[in-house]
């Protein structure tokens, strides 16, 4: 833990990087491939929507020695449609079974009490219809939009719309990744996936404007320093806040990942699977997201203003002289500000001497040597 907090210290201070702008080509292709599979699984496969947005019945038994797949087989039998089961921690079984006729619901029920053994004042049955299932969605495709014209009005308005916009295509990144993941695995949209899809806007974005806030910072008044471009301070931005966002990111998942593999593979807690699954692939992507395209992508976008493309030209012109003259620029990079920094037309020339002294105004030496020291 010592040597990770000395790392993260070290990033801090600039004294050690990783050039995360300089090969942003590589991170967008690998992201531009997960992107394409994640939208090929859903043109596919599609998504596997939950009872709620497709309308159905939901039957609860209790405690029951028959097999998942032997009730599997027993539930399409009776009702004539596509079934899931999931066993429950309690031993029950939960049946699911989409597109069922509300007028269907008690004959289904009497035939799975016959064939699971149980009595069948035992089964709940739950019926759900497809027009409630609508409005989850409309809910929640409108509140996804209102969440990003917020985000993008608050970061304009707060940072630069380079960066709104920046932080607005890691979100898109981030939902369909996490979407098409859904759809690859196979795994149930229910509301609780709704839930976790608009709960892992917030931590995506966490990351993103941590690193943008650092940027803005270090970027202040820029142009009047010929030591870094634009892109190179972005490097430090992320190198800087890059040990916070694993921390924070890892702590996050700890939890969820319990949800996921524990509560929900090992229990078989349906609603845990939905939620904790959109949360575990949501928090990876915009982690990966903050890093490796919101920066990246403003540091494009700045680069192509004309004071920073006329800053760039300083910077490598200095540098290009100076390795012709046979010295190096190369120096320890530590945290400063870029307000201290005087233009090279009005830098103060170093005093050469033995000591160094400053000169003196020669009024200060008169009087010297007199009894009053008065001036006559």
């Amino acid at each position: 833990m010592s040597k990770l907090g000395t790392l993260g210290a070290r990033l801090h201070r600039g004294e050690i990087g990783y050039d995360f702008v300089g090969k942003r080509k590589i991170w967008y292709g690998v992201s531009i491939l997960i992107t394409i599979t994640a939208i090929l699984g859903l043109a596919v496969r599609g998504l596997n929507m939950g009872i709620e947005f497709q309308g159905g019945a939901v039957f609860t038994t209790e405690r029951t020695s028959i097999s998942v797949s032997q009730a599997e087989t027993y539930a399409e039998e009776a009702s004539g449609h596509d079934a899931i089961v999931q066993k429950l921690g309690n031993g029950g079984l939960r049946i699911q079974v989409a597109g069922v006729d509300t007028s269907k619901s008690d004959q289904i029920k009497q035939q799975l009490a016959k064939d699971l053994k149980v009595d069948s004042e035992k089964i709940a049955a739950d019926l759900v219809g497809p027009s409630w299932g609508d409005q989850v969605a409309n809910k929640a495709w409108q509140g996804l939009a209102i969440f990003m014209v917020l985000v993008v009005i608050y970061l304009a308005i707060a940072f630069e719309w380079r960066m709104a916009a920046a932080a607005l295509v890691a979100l898109i990144h981030d939902i369909t990744i996490t979407v098409g993941v859904y759809a690859l695995v196979g795994f149930e949209v229910t509301p609780g996936t709704v839930i976790g899809l608009l709960t892992i806007l917030g931590y995506s974005l966490y990351d993103t404007v941590v690193v943008f806030d650092s940027l803005k910072e270090q970027t202040k008044d820029i142009t009047k320093q010929t030591r870094y471009t634009y892109s190179e301070i972005a490097d430090r931005s992320i190198n800087g806040t890059l040990v916070r966002s694993i921390n924070t990111t890892v702590v996050a998942l700890l939890p969820v990942a319990g949800l996921l593999f524990i509560g929900g593979g090992v229990l078989g807690a349906g609603m845990l699977n939905d939620i904790s699954l959109s949360l575990f692939v949501g928090l990876a992507a915009g982690a990966y997201s903050s890093i490796f395209i919101a920066t990246p992508l403003v540091a494009d976008l700045k680069e192509r203003e004309p004071q920073i493309k006329a800053l760039r030209k300083r910077v490598l012109a200095k540098r290009a002289a100076a390795a012709a003259k046979g010295e190096s620029l190369e120096t320890p990079v530590v945290e400063r500000s870029y307000e201290d920094d005087e233009p090279d037309d009005e830098a103060t020339p170093a005093v050469v001497g033995p000591r160094a002294q400053r000169a003196q105004p020669s009024s200060r030496g008169r009087g010297r040597g007199r009894p009053s020291g008065k001036r006559r």
